[in-house]
């Protein structure tokens, strides 16, 4: 049966509890990229998403026995938040079925609105066989997410309010891609009224489901989805969100964990708001679709470009991890294993060689008689740089690997450098601060005695306004004199940690 989707989408009933939402010209972004940009402030909802639309439009469509009974769903956390809102708003029963590895932000927030929590599986597609256990059992109404007319009608009300806020010429529109409701949704309605506009999905390179579908000509099913992006880890696109998607996406592009975290980023400079990383989807394949575009012969310029910024339940704890990882993402950090050799003045030379170049992160740790190897993290200017600076390393005799798209060494090898040495023998601990600014490092590596051998080093550039270094000294007795003497002078603070538990223990 065929389904007017148009007139759904006109006729939903939506605006009873969501609110329209601000479509916003992002000014960094847009000058950086050379076109302009737009937001469409889809976390400004009441529960910080988009998906209160569709679960409200398919409940306000129930029956009154229906609503009596109460309704069930599935959700890895924001179609939750919009089942149980729209629930507590129409006065029935809501169970929710959701994913061990939800965020607490949002199961927090879907039992604060009344809410009956169940955690289940380990993915969307996990909690969703377990609540049509349950629908049976309970003989609850199921509210899906994603692969249901009137939620995909509510959704597609995303796409009526973008026409109507941007009248102009629009080139494209990008859809972050889970299920496919929200794609579905907001391209049955542009591309009913204007066809011009192309509709781009965007996914993660390791929750690509409809990619893949698409790529294949029918729904394939994931064996595992990646769980960063958990408001997309769906293992298995809805039947007629993959029929209109057919119909009406241009094209899906794939994202890896660095560009989302860079894209939150991005988003936080213009607008001082934290995007999830499902929600700032859009916004990272937006850029990587610009990127693309810039080089071809005629590159886009001056034109205007949408992304959904789709929801903002973010963990507190998870700003670490995309913070660090941000820098990569954005190809502003760059990082090297580099061996030097082990003799006095070889650090010093290398550190010379890294020059006024702003350090992000700085590991070595005394192992060995003739080679000495250092982790070093470096802010660069864009993705061609880090090539470079491996040659200049290797130029001047250092042998130099480039580690910055190797996940083994963004996750751990940089936290795990270091460990107890036999050649670390009379070594003296000490902490340093000193104030945080280009040409800072290198000014206090040129105050230490070339006689006094560096048998540890750690700095990693946390953002603020002073510098932390670890530094493990090897000071002839001779001169621990003129070494106490030094400390004062040197301008810096500094604690002596010799005598530290967790510094005998481990270093």
């Amino acid at each position: 049966m065929s389904i007017d989707y148009l007139k759904k989408i006109l006729t939903s009933r939506v605006y009873d509890l969501a609110v329209e939402t601000p479509l916003e010209l992002a000014p960094g972004l847009s000058e950086r990229m050379g076109n302009h940009i737009f937001f469409k402030r889809e976390d400004m909802q009441s529960v910080f998403s988009f998906k209160l639309r569709g679960a409200y439009n398919k409940m306000a469509q129930l029956s009154s026995s229906q609503l009596k009974r109460g309704v069930i769903c599935a959700s890895a956390g924001n179609h939750a938040q919009g089942v149980a809102l729209s629930a507590q708003h129409l006065g029935c029963r809501a169970v929710i079925v959701m994913p061990v590895t939800t965020p607490a932000v949002k199961i927090d927030a879907v039992r604060a609105r009344g809410g009956e929590v169940v955690l289940h599986g380990e993915s969307y597609s996990d909690a969703y066989q377990h609540a049509l256990v349950l629908e049976k059992k309970l003989k609850l109404c199921f509210v899906h997410p994603f692969d249901d007319p009137d939620v995909i009608a509510g959704q597609g009300t995303i796409g009526m309010e973008i026409l109507r806020q941007h009248s102009g010429a629009i080139h494209a529109v990008f859809v972050a891609v889970g299920g496919g409701g929200l794609i579905s949704g907001v391209g049955a309605y542009i591309k009913s009224v204007r066809p011009d506009i192309k509709i781009i999905g965007v996914q993660t390179t390791d929750s690509d489901a409809m990619y893949r579908s698409l790529q294949s000509g029918r729904r394939v099913t994931l064996t595992d989805v990646g769980l960063f992006s958990d408001g997309t880890a769906v293992k298995q696109v809805g039947e007629e969100t993959f029929r209109l998607a057919k119909k009406y996406v241009d094209e899906i592009i794939l994202v890896d964990t660095d560009a989302v975290c860079a894209a939150i980023k991005d988003v936080f400079t213009d607008t001082r708001s934290i995007l999830e990383p499902a929600g700032a989807l859009a916004i990272a394949g937006a850029k990587a679709y610009l990127e693309r575009m810039s080089g071809q012969k005629t590159p886009l310029r001056d034109e205007s470009l949408v992304a959904i910024a789709c929801g903002a339940n973010m963990n507190f704890d998870r700003l670490r991890f995309v913070a660090e990882r941000a820098e990569v993402g954005e190809a502003h950090e760059a990082v090297f294993a580099v061996t030097i050799p082990e003799e006095r003045g070889s650090f010093r030379r290398f550190c010379q060689l890294v020059g006024a170049r702003s350090v992000t992160e700085f590991n070595y740790r005394i192992s060995d008689e003739k080679l000495a190897h250092v982790f070093v993290g470096l802010q660069v200017a864009n993705r061609n740089e880090p090539a470079k600076i491996g040659r200049q390393f290797e130029k001047q005799g250092f042998k130099t690997i480039d580690l910055t798209h190797d996940e083994l060494a963004k996750l751990h090898i940089r936290h795990l450098v270091g460990g107890k040495s036999p050649l670390a023998n009379g070594e003296l601990l000490y902490r340093f601060e000193f104030p945080e600014r280009p040409g800072a490092l290198m000014r206090f590596l040129d105050c230490l005695a070339p006689s006094w051998n560096i048998s540890l080093f750690h700095y990693r550039s946390q953002g603020g306004d002073v510098g932390r270094v670890l530094v493990g000294l090897q000071v002839p007795k001779a001169e621990m004199r003129a070494f106490k003497e030094f400390l004062p002078t040197l301008g810096f603070r500094s604690w002596d940690e010799s005598s530290n538990p967790a510094y005998r223990l481990f270093l």
